[in-house]
C-alpha cells in the first residue's frame, strides 16, 4: 500500500493514539450512533480470521441505501464477508442483511424473505434499476461469482447474474451503474481487485510472494496488494432484454495493467452531459475514462491530473466522493488513502482537469495517521455548502500492539465543515457522540434515512456491528430532497441526471449517482440545504436524455418527485402530508 512514509505519532492527553482519541468534552453535537436503537446491531459482519493474515480478509464490506419496496423510505443493505470454513463447505456462511425501514427510526431484518442473503464472500454493492421497471435492483460484488438481484416488486429478489451475463467469478470490488452510451438503459461497470488463489494463498514467506516477508514498520503483516497480480475490470453494456455484453476490452476500460481496483463511479466530470468513469486503484494510479459521446471512452487518467497526487505519486486509493463543494458547478473528487499519506481532494476546473488542493483545502494533515475508506460530501448543517465525512479503520490488527506508533485498528470518523471559501475545518469529536465512535470502518452510505431533511450515514464495520450516524445537528435550516424519474429516453431511475438549484442567490449542483463512497451506494435522491431561505428556488434539470427543464419548487422542507416531461409529480413532508401549497407550474423545457 503506497504511502508517503511514517508520520510523527500523535497522542491525546490520555495517551491514546489520535485515531482513537482526541475527544473533547464540549462542542457541537452533530451525529449520534443510533444503530442499536434502530435494530441494526442484531447483525454482525465477519470476514476470515481476527488476525487478518491474508488480504482477502481485509477488504469490504460495503453498504447500500435502497428503497426496495418503493414506499418512499430508504432501506439498508449490509454486505457480509465469509470464512475459509464456509468456503470449504464445513460451516454455515455468514449472511448479508437487508433491513426494511419501519418509518419510526427502527428497521426490521427481512433478508430471508427477500432472498438476498448472498452466502458468498461479499465486498461491495451498487443500486440501479437495470430493467427500467421502476423498482431498484441490487448488484453485489464477491470473491467468486457476483449477484444481480432483480427486484420482483413484492419484497423479494431473484439472482439473475448468470442469466444476465454479469456473474464474472473472480474477485470483484467496486461497482457502478450508468448509461454510458445514451440509450436510456443502465450499463454496469465492475472493477477487479487482485487474483487470489485459495489453493495457493499469498502468506508472507510463501512461494506466491517470492518467499518474501511482508512487513509494516518491521512487523509481519498480510501481503499485498503490491507484489500480487491485479484483476481485470469489466464494463457490461445493457442489451435491453435482461442481458449484458462485456465490452470492456473493446472500449479499452478492461485494465490491462492489472491495477488493484476498489472505488468505482460513473459521473459527468466535464459537464458535457455524458457519464465519465472514475476508478480508484489501490497502490496504483487512478483511472479516468472520459466519455467521448459516441459510445467510446478516452483514457485521460494522466492528462487530467487524476491518476496521481500532487507529488506525482500513486497512492492507496480506496473510496471516491464526488461533489460540488465550491458551488461553482464543478464536480470535484475526494480519494481516500492509507495511513502515512493524505486523502486527496481533486479540485475540478469544470472541464475534467483536476488539481490536488488537499493541503490548501485543509483536509490533508489531520488525515495522515488514519487509514481512510468511505467518503462522502454531505451538507450536514443544511447551510447550502457541502461538507465532507471520512470513515476510517486500519487493516492491520497488530497495530494495537504498538501504541507508540500513534495509530489504532479501530478508528474514529473525520468530519470537515465547509468554510465556503474553498477550505474546510475539522469538527471536534465530542465525547459520547457519533464522531467519537471508533470502529474498523469500511463502507458507508449517505442519505436522508429518516426523511427528516438531514443527511445521516450508515457505516459497515469489519468484524463488527453497523454504525448508524443519525444527523442531530441543532440547525433549523431549510432543505429539499429531489427524487427524479426519467422519461422514455433516460434511465427510469434517472441515474446520470445533474440538477442545479438556485435559491437565495446560491446555485448548487447535485447528481444522481450509483455506487461511489467505498464499495457502497448512496441515496439517489438529491439533497439540498437551503440555509435560511424561505423560498425553495428553481431547479434546472439536465436529464440523461439530453433534455433540459426547469421547475420552480413551491415550498421548502419537502421531498419532491420530479418526472421528466411532467415536472413535479409528488411531494411529501417526512411521514406527514405536506401543507397545501400552490400548484406547481409545469416544467419549462429549455432545449433537447
Amino acid at each position: 500500500m503506497a504511502s508517503a512514509g511514517p508520520h510523527n505519532a500523535e497522542f491525546d492527553s490520555q495517551h491514546r493514539p489520535i485515531t482513537a482519541g482526541g475527544f473533547v468534552k464540549e462542542g457541537p453535537i452533530i451525529f449520534q450512533d443510533v444503530a442499536e436503537k434502530a435494530g441494526l446491531t442484531s447483525w454482525h459482519h465477519k470476514a476470515g480470521t481476527p488476525e487478518k493474515k491474508l488480504i482477502l480478509e481485509a477488504k469490504g464490506p460495503g453498504v447500500c441505501l435502497i428503497d426496495f419496496d418503493n414506499d418512499g423510505w430508504l432501506d439498508i443493505y449490509l454486505v457480509n464477508g465469509s470464512t475459509y470454513e464456509a468456503l470449504d463447505g464445513k460451516a454455515e456462511a455468514p449472511h448479508a442483511a437487508l433491513f426494511r425501514n419501519n418509518h419510526d427510526g427502527t428497521f426490521t431484518n427481512v433478508t430471508d424473505k427477500a432472498g438476498v442473503a448472498n452466502s458468498r464472500w461479499g465486498y461491495g454493492c451498487a443500486v440501479g434499476d437495470f430493467d427500467n421497471d421502476g423498482w431498484p435492483d441490487l448488484y453485489v460484488t464477491n470473491y467468486g461469482k457476483n449477484r444481480l438481484y432483480k427486484n420482483n416488486h413484492d419484497g423479494t429478489f431473484t439472482d439473475v447474474a448468470e442469466k444476465a451475463g454479469v456473474a464474472i467469478g473472480t474477485w470483484s470490488a467496486g461497482a457502478t451503474f450508468g448509461d454510458y452510451d445514451g440509450d436510456g438503459r443502465l450499463d454496469l461497470f465492475v472493477d477487479g481487485y487482485l487474483k487470489f488463489d485459495l489453493a495457493n494463498p499469498p502468506y508472507s514467506g510463501s512461494k506466491i510472494v517470492g518467499f518474501g516477508y511482508c512487513q509494516y514498520r518491521g512487523e509481519p503483516v498480510m501481503c499485498g496488494p503490491r507484489g500480487l497480480v491485479g484483476e481485470q475490470d469489466h464494463l457490461f453494456h445493457n442489451n435491453g432484454d435482461g442481458t449484458f455484453t462485456d465490452v470492456s476490452k473493446k472500449l479499452g476500460v478492461d485494465d490491462p495493467q492489472g491495477y488493484y481496483g476498489l472505488g468505482a463511479l460513473f459521473a459527468d466530470v466535464n459537464n458535457d452531459g455524458k457519464m465519465d468513469l472514475l476508478v480508484a486503484n489501490d497502490s496504483t494510479p487512478n483511472y479516468l475514462y472520459i466519455n467521448k459521446g459516441n459510445g467510446t471512452f478516452e483514457d485521460a487518467s494522466y492528462l487530467s491530473g487524476f491518476a496521481l497526487n500532487n507529488d506525482g505519486r500513486e497512492v492507496a486509493n480506496m473510496g471516491l466522493a464526488a461533489g460540488d463543494y465550491e458551488n461553482n458547478g464543478h464536480l470535484s473528487i475526494v480519494s481516500t488513502t492509507f495511513a502515512d499519506d493524505y486523502n486527496v481532494l481533486f479540485q475540478n476546473d469544470g472541464t475534467g482537469f483536476f488539481t490536488d488542493v488537499s493541503y490548501r483545502a485543509g483536509i490533508a494533515v489531520s488525515a495522515i495517521p488514519f487509514v481512510s475508506f468511505a467518503d462522502g460530501f454531505l451538507d450536514y448543517d443544511n447551510d447550502g455548502w457541502k461538507d465532507l465525512l471520512i470513515i476510517n479503520g486500519h487493516v492491520y490488527p497488530n497495530v494495537d500492539s504498538h501504541p507508540e506508533w500513534g495509530t489504532s485498528y479501530a478508528e474514529r470518523p473525520l468530519l470537515y465543515r465547509n468554510l465556503k471559501n474553498g477550505k474546510f475545518e475539522l469538527m471536534p469529536a465530542v465525547e459520547g457522540t457519533g464522531l467519537a465512535v471508533v470502529g474498523v470502518g469500511r463502507g458507508a452510505a449517505f442519505g436522508d434515512i429518516f426523511n427528516d431533511g438531514k443527511i445521516s450515514v450508515v457505516v459497515n464495520n469489519m468484524d463488527g456491528v453497523p454504525i448508524l450516524l443519525r444527523n442531530v445537528n441543532a440547525d433549523h435550516h431549510h432543505w429539499v430532497d429531489l427524487q427524479f424519474i426519467g422519461g422514455p429516453k433516460s434511465p427510469r431511475d434517472a441515474v446520470g441526471t445533474t440538477v442545479y438549484l438556485t435559491a437565495a442567490g446560491v446555485r448548487q449542483r447535485g447528481d444522481v449517482l450509483s455506487g461511489g463512497s467505498y464499495l457502497s451506494s448512496n441515496d439517489m435522491r438529491v439533497h439540498f440545504g437551503l440555509s435560511d431561505a424561505e423560498q425553495a428556488g428553481t431547479a434546472e434539470i439536465h436529464w440523461p436524455s439530453g433534455a433540459k427543464e426547469t421547475s420552480k419548487l413551491p415550498g421548502v422542507d419537502r421531498i419532491y418527485t420530479i418526472t421528466e416531461g411532467h415536472g413535479i409529480t409528488g411531494a411529501v413532508c417526512g411521514n406527514d402530508p405536506c401543507p397545501a401549497v400552490a400548484a406547481a407550474p409545469a416544467p419549462t423545457r429549455k432545449n433537447e
